[in-house]
């Protein structure tokens, strides 16, 4: 890592996180532009949090207000919220880390390591992740009669931008 990045802390922009749910009888992709976080360098803490209501995309406008309403309750569970420390320390010759936390979705904290891509571009850390979420582990219950359409396990793909805090 360069010295002038020791001790900074970076804020998120330009980020996206896409889940895709592959079941049966239906695909569903939906797509957030609105993860907020940040990195600490020095102490290699992050945190990261993102409004469940701000996804978007679905098969149709009934399928959004159910995954709202039904599955992830956001009126009770607005959040989803990963905080932790990145295992490796971070060094600009390398891109490839591990991200302890809790992440906490639908009010259900799950110790997890995720993987990381991390990419040091001077002022500005590019970073890229997929992970599934059981949604067993998150108590989010699927009816019966919603199994074939909703999987069990959903694809995260997470992708953005971390620029020098001022």
């Amino acid at each position: 890592m360069s010295n002038n990045l020791v001790g900074q802390t970076f804020s998120s922009i330009d980020n996206k996180v896409t889940f895709t749910s592959t079941a049966p009888l239906e695909t569903i992709i939906a797509t957030s532009n609105e993860l907020q976080g940040a990195l600490d360098i020095q102490n290699k803490t992050f945190a990261f949090k993102l409004y469940i209501k701000s996804f978007d995309g679905f098969n149709s406008p009934l399928q959004k207000i159910h995954f709202y309403e039904n599955f992830m309750e956001t009126d009770q569970y607005p959040i989803a919220l990963f905080k932790g420390k990145v295992l490796e320390t971070i060094e600009a010759d390398n891109n490839k880390y591990r991200a302890k936390g809790i992440l906490n979705i639908h009010g259900v904290d799950i110790e997890r390591v995720i993987n990381v891509n991390l990419n040091i571009q001077g002022n500005k850390i590019l970073f890229s992740s997929t992970f599934k979420i059981d949604l067993e582990d998150h108590q989010i219950d699927l009816p019966r009669i919603v199994y074939q359409k909703i999987a069990e396990s959903i694809d995260v793909f997470v992708e953005g931008s971390l620029v020098l805090r001022p």
